[in-house]
């Protein structure tokens, strides 16, 4: 149960932050990638990951040519909501009256809580909310990993699409994204919170569980440690994974009407399984394969 419970928090926490792999030498990555078609209209599906050490390799071949053939680039947030970010968590983060960190954890989780805690500066935790303070873990680990977002899939992207001249767009906003974790009920944060902290020394290793899947497109091993295990916190997958999916699914389904051809990069997990938006665009009749 505990192995279980420390899977669903890694997989939440890339849900959030994409956390994945770890540094070592350049490495060839063939991500997934799927195209929705009909006869004047080709969208793009590529799964990310938003911060990756800097020597992962994947900007290339089928994604290279669907990013060279696509009019417009599509993502989970637009470049301005993305800087907005920081402000909005700055904004929803905090809690209306503090509580230390050591009244919310049970001593196994506030153990792990402090070991990641003394890696470098302390948190602010006593006055955040208990999503928050998962981010901070989250944050983290990614920190210790040696990821950053400046070499994650998204920013390359991002200038690659500025540097042609072309639009990109966003399905959600930096808030409404946050509010997903705000409007959790408290139970479900604080078990999320608690799963986090328990084993955060471990959470390196499952991240890169999720990186190793994401860089050889194997689908199924991500739907085994994002979807499956998920399914755990049932209030969580369907506020952080299936109501977006189904959002995005619906929007991508009515953007088929037009012409065009769009690359759509959202984060890995949404994008595998039953519910993943390639399926649920397959449900509604699109057309839809895989490319890479």
């Amino acid at each position: 149960m505990r192995n279980r419970g420390r899977r669903v928090a890694a997989a939440l926490l890339a849900c959030l932050l994409a956390a994945c792999s770890p540094p070592a030498v350049t490495f060839d990555a063939t991500p997934a990638m799927w195209l929705a078609e009909d006869g004047d209209t080709r969208i793009y599906l590529l799964g990310t990951m938003h911060a990756l050490p800097e020597n992962t390799d994947w900007n290339r071949g089928r994604i290279a040519a669907a990013a060279a053939a696509s009019d417009e680039l599509v993502m989970e947030l637009s470049p301005a909501e993305l800087s907005a970010a920081s402000e909005e968590f700055q904004r929803l983060a905090p809690r209306e009256a503090p509580l230390a960190i050591d009244r919310r954890l049970p001593p196994a989780a506030l153990a792990g809580y402090r070991a990641l805690e003394a890696s470098g500066s302390a948190f602010p935790a006593d006055a955040l909310d208990d999503w928050a303070v998962m981010v901070l873990i989250g944050q983290r680990v990614a920190r210790n990993a040696a990821l950053s977002p400046d070499n994650g899939v998204e920013a390359v992207l991002m200038q690659r699409f500025a540097e042609a001249g072309k639009p990109i767009a966003g399905l959600e906003t930096a808030r409404s994204q946050l509010m997903l974790f705000e409007t959790l009920d408290p139970r479900t944060q604080r078990a999320l919170l608690t799963r986090a902290a328990e084993r955060a020394g471990d959470a390196v290793a499952e991240v890169h569980v999720l990186a190793d899947a994401w860089s050889r497109g194997d689908v199924a091993a991500l739907e085994r440690e994002i979807n499956e295990d998920v399914d755990a916190v049932p209030a969580a997958r369907a506020a952080i994974i299936t109501g977006r999916n189904r959002a995005w699914a619906a929007w991508i389904a009515k953007r088929m009407e037009r012409p065009g051809t769009l690359l759509v990069a959202v984060g890995a997990g949404h994008l595998v399984g039953a519910d993943g938006v390639p399926a649920l665009l397959e449900a509604q009749g699109v057309t839809v394969r895989r490319v890479q």
